[in-house]
């Protein structure tokens, strides 16, 4: 890559690239760029001769715009406008089109097949994973192929089976019309056939919009419009796929990959289809679109890579210590970054078994550890609290287990201590992470019981934590609480199409987490709350403003704030606390029935707190620190009574 660069007005600039911006030049690019002096703020970008840019290399892009008042790009080849319209750029960056620009010739391909290795640990001097997911099971299935791979509900699966099954799912969602850069959704319950889909979507370049099964029709509907989904591939998802296919019409085509079809059957079709998929997927193309919410509970697209993923889950996989011989128990969903790095992706390279729990009943749960024998699960602690009190539940049935991350959600020091004294051999891992950069920070296998229960770790390798004052932006000192700023190879490209003032990535390439913390003197990062009203409920985040628009749109209720209040099971659940008409009787019931059609089952609040006034700040705005604390007060009372 080259970039040249001249003055064509007092404060305007021009800078020619050539050749590709993509994770091996992004640095580059961003050194280059910073070069220009702190006056400029008109700069354009001629693209004519740049040929491919990739998630890393857009991210840049955003970076400029962040720091540019005024910045357009000009003379981009159709290739590369097609990134950036499959990632919602053109709504970030103002783009002038060279439509009468020839086309330019595809980039390199893939490198070769290159093994990728069953062990615990590659060597400390290999270099990063630059696969695709494509190019990753291809090589999984030319170099284990009778490893297996994944059990669920009893039957095994090879990567030779998943590849091929992945292949004819790959076909016939290109008989649908599925072509490169197409945004095609999976929504459904932990199975093979998600998987297997997952890896078919990949197949063709498509992007993968994994949405969270447990979302009501309208919701899911939603997302749909926002991330321009062309094919939706659902599983287990109750009954809204009836109700979302009324919703949608025929903008949307749907493929169904319940659990009642055994692609298995199929696999006679392999032969014939195999040369149907030809796309050339590269490692760092856009691949991955999954949900996370600001505090307005408006779901923003974090658009990610495979590059971003197989090298969070290599670092997870040394982190847990995975071997080969190595049997995971995985129930953490498939939609979640949690599930994809630490789950799928940290057991694949290391070539353990995936086992897949037919339902998460926590009986079907304790039966296959103690089955299996598994030696690996990862929960967020409402999980492990109602394994452990489970009626059937004894310490010997998950003897076996050697190794859990606790993410998603804090788990409290009484808990963690619990968790110990029950699995006295299982090495407890405290992590913490985001959808837009997971993992963020880990303890390490051996840490002390003193780490675990206090802190979420130390930055894992090549990436960057600091610490900021919320007001000012300057750096912390250790020990002081402020913003979390994160920046490394795993950070996501963008949110998908949000204009560029709520991207959360600044100037200099540092995402504001909006999470509070700091880091004490021998570098672990200490979580201490979070500068917005998120709540987290077992893993979920919710947020109030979401909660609130539903609330407001009854005619009875004149106005609403919700607050977290604190619950020994689930950590937080929701209280909406509610300003009613007067004369008004409220009935409970016919409220939560209502907000059933409206909001998925876990964001429905917990508690109603009806009150006459709300608490003010002097400003005249609710005082919403004052009235979670009246709300606590009361519902914890009510908790100890047991009312």
């Amino acid at each position: 890559m080259n970039i040249t660069g001249k003055k064509i007005g007092a404060n305007q600039l021009k800078i020619y690239v050539e050749g590709k911006i993509n994770v091996t030049t992004a640095e580059t690019f961003r050194k280059e760029v910073s070069r220009i002096s702190a006056g400029v703020d008109n700069v354009v970008f001629d693209f004519g001769n740049v040929t491919y840019i990739s998630s890393a290399g857009l991210r840049e892009i955003l970076i400029c715009r962040k720091k540019f008042s005024d910045m357009r790009i000009e003379n981009m080849q159709r290739e590369v406008y097609s990134v950036f319209e499959m990632t919602g750029f053109t709504k970030i960056v103002q783009i002038d089109r060279a439509d009468d620009v020839p086309k330019i010739n595809r980039v390199d391909a893939e490198p070769k097949s290159s093994k990728v290795v069953n062990e615990v640990v590659a060597p400390e001097s290999s270099n990063d994973i630059r696969v695709s997911f494509k190019k990753f099971l291809s090589d999984k299935a030319t170099h284990f192929a009778d490893e297996i791979a994944f059990e669920f509900d009893g039957q095994k699966y090879t990567w030779q089976t998943v590849n091929r099954c992945a292949t004819i799912i790959a076909a016939d969602l290109s008989d649908m019309g599925v072509k490169q850069g197409n945004h095609v959704a999976i929504c459904g319950a932990n199975s093979i056939n998600w998987l297997l889909t997952f890896f078919a979507i990949q197949k063709l370049g498509a992007i993968a919009i994994l949405i969270n099964f447990n979302l009501c029709a309208k919701e899911i509907s939603s997302l749909i419009d926002y991330t321009d989904v062309t094919h939706f591939c659902y599983g287990e998802m109750s009954a809204q796929i009836d109700d979302v296919k009324k919703i949608c019409g025929d903008k949307v085509q749907f493929l169904s990959i319940q659990r009642n079809q055994d692609f298995r059957t199929r696999t006679t079709e392999y032969e014939r289809v195999k040369n149907k998929i030809y796309q050339t997927v590269h490692a760092d193309a856009p691949a991955v679109m999954i949900f996370t919410s600001g505090t307005t509970g408006k779901l923003k697209g974090v658009l990610l890579s495979s590059y971003n993923i197989l090298n969070a889950a290599l670092v997870n996989c040394r982190d847990q210590t995975l071997t080969h011989y190595d049997k995971t128990c995985l129930i953490l969903p498939f939609f979640h970054i949690f599930g994809l790095v630490a789950g799928v992706f940290a057991n694949a390279l290391a070539g353990s078994t995936i086992y897949l729990p037919k339902d998460i009943r926590t009986n079907t749960i304790l039966d296959l550890i103690s089955r299996e024998r598994c030696t690996i699960f990862h929960s967020v602690p409402t999980m492990l609290l109602a394994l452990i009190n489970n009626k059937n539940f004894s310490a010997e049935k998950v003897s076996s287990l050697r190794c859990t991350i606790i993410s998603g959600s804090a788990a409290t020091v009484a808990q963690l201590e619990k968790f110990h004294r029950i699995m006295p051999k299982n090495h407890f891992l405290s992590s913490y992470g985001l959808s837009e950069m997971a993992p963020v920070s880990i303890t390490a296998y051996d840490d002390s019981v003193e780490n675990i229960l206090h802190t979420v770790g130390k930055p894992i390798k090549n990436i960057k934590i600091k610490i900021v004052d919320c007001e000012t932006g300057a750096d912390c000192s250790v020990g002081e609480v402020g913003e979390i700023l994160v920046q490394g190879f795993n950070l996501m490209t963008a949110y998908y199409k949000l204009d560029v003032d709520e991207q959360p990535i600044d100037a200099t390439g540092w995402l504001h987490t909006g999470d509070l913390g700091f880091l004490d003197a021998n570098g672990y990062l200490h979580l201490t709350g979070r500068i917005k009203e998120m709540i987290i409920r077992g893993g979920e985040n919710i947020y109030p403003a979401e909660i609130e628009r539903a609330l407001t749109e009854f005619d009875f209720i004149t106005d609403a704030k919700v607050v977290g209040v604190p619950d020994e099971f689930f950590g937080e659940v929701v209280c909406a606390c509610l300003k009613l008409k007067v004369g008004v009787q409220f009935d409970e019931n016919f409220l939560r029935e209502s907000l059933a059609l409206r909001l998925a089952k876990y964001k429905i609040p917990a508690y109603f707190l009806v009150c006459e006034n709300f608490p003010l700040l002097g400003s005249g705005k609710v005082n919403g620190a004052a009235l979670k604390k009246i709300a606590t007060e009361k519902f914890i009372r009510f908790a100890e009574a047991g009312i």
